[in-house]
Order: structure tokens, then C-alpha cells, then sequence
């Protein structure tokens, strides 16, 4: 994946309402995370797959990141 993918993705992650992210299963957390960012640009095929892989690779630090924030909040 390029930088920019890489930013764009964890902008959103970073942009996003912990509980939703916290409150969806692993399958929607992508799905979710991909229309969002697929509303940023048009995606191609490899894009996709790409994002989509590399997603649920880091689906425990994603929800780390929203734990985190929402224990700031507390």
C-alpha cells in the first residue's frame, strides 16, 4: 500500500466515532471502514483488496486506538 492509502485509512480510523468502531464485528468494521473511504475517492479493484487485507490485519490495533480514545473521554 502507498503512504497516501495509508493516511487516508488511518485518517478516517482517526476521524471516526470510537463506539461505532468498537461496537462493530470484525466483517462490518471493514466493510464500513471501506465505504468510508471509497466516499474519499474511487477505489480500483486492488485498492479494494488491499485496503480489505490490510484492514483486518490491524482490526485489534484499530480497536486499541478507539479504546484509547474513549477512555480519554471518560
Amino acid at each position: 500500500m502507498s503512504p497516501s492509502m495509508l493516511r487516508q485509512l488511518w485518517s478516517v480510523v482517526e476521524t471516526s466515532q470510537s463506539q461505532l468502531l468498537l461496537n462493530l464485528d470484525d466483517n462490518s468494521l471493514v466493510q464500513w471502514l471501506l465505504k468510508q473511504l471509497k466516499t474519499q475517492r474511487s477505489l480500483d479493484h486492488d485498492e479494494a483488496n488491499a485496503y480489505t487485507h490490510y484492514i483486518h490485519s490491524k482490526l485489534p490495533l484499530i480497536r486499541d486506538l478507539a479504546g484509547s480514545r474513549t477512555m480519554l473521554h471518560l
